[in-house]
């Protein structure tokens, strides 16, 4: 079996794109079903961002494997197969392993650095613990990822790479009001409204409480949620229905929901900004976008979209720092692929020892027919002595093995040891059956 990533992200895609293949969160189990009850492939994973859709799967064929993966992608999101093919990207093996450790570290975010896909990471990884569909393959990949990331962000300045999305596309807003105006400056004494409680929501109205906002309200279609959020920042919570009036009395509007539609269409915005003089500042942190593109149109509005904020990111300066963890992805990359490698071969170096002590105890059994006089001491003693030939015959050749398994190619070594010692293939096959359950190696 191999690991293959499907997908496609801001790098491959527009947006327009991207935010009609967004997968809600309720259709992400679904998938991930779909996938492992297709024939190539045996666990999966989805990982779906704000810029991001991709598939992780470990399958037994290439070809299949990608032509399964594209067709559920496209099946279970609003883009026909033959437009998201020429924006999916195919990465496998050890190019799929080291293209997950690069988002986990926040080399391929839009914000070089960020931290918050670690957390995307951590989800989607639950998410296919829940449903049963990660084994040992897709466990071990991505609680490494999460390690990885970890490494670069500890050892390494990647995080003064860039921010997080929310901090970066809030500067981009200070600075379109004031050259060089940095988030608490700008923020300082302005009304805030948030629409929606999710992770990125929370993240956006916990920096404008930091940075001294005047009024900090929260909208969500669930309002404990809001209340919550609100309660834990010192603001106040409000309805969806409400949004419009408070979208009036703000200076500062950051919507990230889960809606399948626009929160905020064009009409609203203009209604909420007529006769006003200060202009108001709009973030949309959404995929799809809640608020609408035409809002870029109307007067006393500056709005700043994922859009916007990946032709900003593009022209932003790349730290040093960048390298050192680009080098710290390679290392962990071939780590990862020689231990990937060594595991293949303990169920055969298990199946041979296995057989080794099946044919001590035949051997035993049979001088025992032959020698019935023995006593218990004696027989052993002779039991002994034979065991420990035979574990010296075979330390040096298994521990060896398992050394070269894990070097590129190492997988022949297992098949030399099943051809030179003639092992039952079921019998390897039952050691190394792969285990789909839930829990956390």
């Amino acid at each position: 079996m191999s690991l293959l990533v499907v997908g496609l992200s801001h790098r491959s895609a527009p947006v327009s794109v991207l935010e009609r293949a967004a997968l809600a969160p309720e259709v992400r189990g679904p998938l991930l079903a779909d996938v492992v009850g297709a024939e190539p492939a045996t666990e999966a994973a989805v990982l779906s961002t704000c810029n991001r859709i991709e598939l992780y799967a470990d399958v037994d064929k290439f070809h299949a494997g990608v032509a399964e993966l594209s067709t559920l992608l496209a099946r279970h999101s609003a883009v026909a197969l033959e437009e998201l093919t020429p924006y999916l990207y195919v990465h496998y093996e050890d190019r799929a392993v080291h293209h997950l450790f690069s988002v986990a570290c926040g080399l391929d975010s839009m914000v070089v650095g960020e931290g918050q896909i670690l957390g995307q990471i951590k989800d989607a990884l639950a998410l296919a613990q829940e449903v049963h569909s990660a084994g040992k393959l897709l466990n071990d990949l991505f609680q490494q990822a999460l390690r990885v990331g970890k490494r670069a962000h500890s050892e390494t300045g990647i995080d003064k790479a860039g921010q997080s999305l929310v901090t970066f596309g809030l500067e981009q807003l200070a600075t379109a009001e004031s050259e060089g105006l940095d988030v608490e400056r700008w923020a300082k004494d302005k009304r805030a409204l948030v629409i929606g409680a999710g992770s990125m929501s929370a993240l956006a109205a916990t920096t404008l409480a930091r940075a001294g906002v005047a009024e900090l309200v929260i909208a969500n279609r669930t309002l404990e949620r809001a209340e919550r959020l609100a309660a834990s920042l010192g603001g106040r919570s409000a309805a969806m229905a409400d949004v419009p009036a408070e979208l009036a009395a703000a200076d500062i509007a950051v919507s990230c929901t889960g809606a399948t539609g626009l929160v905020l269409p064009q009409s609203v915005v203009a209604t909420a900004v007529a006769g006003r003089k200060a202009p108001l500042a709009l973030l949309d942190l959404a995929m799809p976008r809640d608020i609408d593109a035409a809002v870029h149109r109307v007067e006393g509005t500056r709005l700043v979209d994922i859009e916007s904020l990946a032709e900003a990111a593009a022209d932003a300066p790349m730290a040093a720092d960048v390298d050192a963890v680009r080098r710290i992805v390679a290392d962990e990359v071939a780590a990862f692929g020689a231990a990937q490698r060594a595991a293949t071969i303990t169920p055969t170096v298990i199946a041979l020892r296995t057989m080794a002590s099946d044919l001590v105890a035949g051997e035993m059994a049979r001088l025992e027919g032959r020698l019935p006089g023995l006593d218990e001491r004696e027989r052993a003693e002779i039991t002994q002595t034979v065991r420990r030939v035979v574990d010296k015959l075979l330390h040096a050749p298994t521990v060896r093995v398992k050394q070269l398994a894990g070097e590129p190619g190492g997988a022949s070594y297992a098949d030399a040891l099943r051809e030179l010692f003639d092992l039952d293939p079921q019998t390897v096959a039952a050691v190394s059956k792969p285990n789909r359950s839930g829990d956390a190696h």
